[in-house]
């Protein structure tokens, strides 16, 4: 049930090549432990100091599809926006993230497709060191509304 009208985000035809967004984000516990009661994954190195230290990560580790959906929640909030949906990712975390760190976002649009009402975004991801711990590219299809649909149709 939709309770207020939403406003959708950027259509196509608004999205430009080159266009940034920069979004940071901190690795708590609370994040943490909500996705991983959600998911029902137990996995010792993302919740146990002592199983984690005898690893060669030394550290619990945030699960790679937790950053993964900060990915896609900037896609649902900002870039578009509102009404988009991911078409395709290819993402690489050559380096792990761990408890407490704060992980810097940066997204840049590469290509825009109009006839295809689709954009292709850039992501990379830093830790506080500089180190990237996520890259990759989303293709992504804007929010488009049908003939006779707007804003205040939501």
């Amino acid at each position: 049930m939709m309770l207020k009208k939403r406003k959708l985000g950027r259509k196509i035809e608004e999205i430009k090549e080159g266009e940034k967004l920069t979004l940071t984000e901190k690795m708590e516990d609370k994040d943490l432990l909500l996705y991983l009661g959600l998911t029902n994954d137990a996995n010792p190195l993302y919740i146990q100091h002592d199983y984690a230290s005898q690893t060669t990560y030394k550290k619990p580790l945030v699960p790679s599809i937790m950053l993964i959906g900060m990915v896609t929640s900037a896609v649902s909030k900002y870039l578009p926006g509102p009404g988009s949906h991911i078409l395709s990712h290819h993402i690489e975390l050559p380096n792990p993230v761990y408890h407490y760190e704060t992980i810097k976002f940066l997204f840049i649009v590469k290509e825009v497709r109009q006839q295809e009402n689709e954009v292709v975004i850039e992501i990379v991801g830093e830790n506080e060191e500089g180190s990237c711990v996520l890259e990759g590219l989303i293709t992504v299809c804007p929010p488009s509304l049908l003939n006779g649909m707007d804003d205040d149709t939501f």
